[in-house]
């Protein structure tokens, strides 16, 4: 639906026309990629730790979610990468490849676990995205993949989903 990407640490990610995903890397140009982690408060513990961070993604049916209760949030501004639709991305288990476009294959790693940062955005928006559901994912922000195979992406690509051949394993955390 969107792809976005900043070379900056900020909180919203400005939409671009097109990205580049490069193998083990993450999204060309944008803040987060690289094969150890960039997550500020993580690199600055553990900076040789492997990166499970480098693109995420966002269903855009959770900013229809979102206005329903109020809040305002349009594609980019959680600090995502990409938006997809019809995917639900946070049960999907761990592994599941998604090829985006011609070309690029992710690996889902984990959920994108909301921050204080998300409050400092919209008041109020971190307890929106807490899960109140027993089953299910604990909150619906997105989810964090790794590049497995590069190539661009644009919106109005296709996504294709491979679920893993494994036991199901709900994504952890991160």
């Amino acid at each position: 639906m969107a792809v976005a990407a900043d070379p900056g640490h900020h909180f919203s990610k400005p939409i671009r026309d097109r990205i580049a995903l490069v193998e083990g890397h993450g999204v060309e140009g944008d803040a987060h990629a690289g094969p150890f982690v960039r997550h500020r408060y993580l690199a600055r513990r553990q900076p040789r730790l492997p990166n499970l961070r480098q693109v995420h993604l966002v269903p855009s049916e959770l900013f229809a979610s979102l206005s329903d209760a109020g809040f305002s949030v349009a594609a980019g501004e959680l600090g995502e990468n990409i938006n997809t639709a019809g995917l639900d991305l946070e049960r999907m288990p761990l592994g599941t490849l998604i090829e985006l476009g011609p070309a690029a294959i992710v690996e889902l790693t984990g959920l994108q676990t909301p921050c204080v940062l998300i409050d400092r955005f919209r008041a109020g928006l971190k307890r929106q995205v807490l899960s109140s559901a027993e089953r299910g994912p604990p909150f619906k922000s997105g989810v964090l993949v790794v590049v497995r195979a590069g190539g661009p992406v644009v919106a109005g690509d296709s996504a294709r989903v491979r679920l893993p051949s494994s036991s199901f394993r709900p994504l952890p955390a991160l």
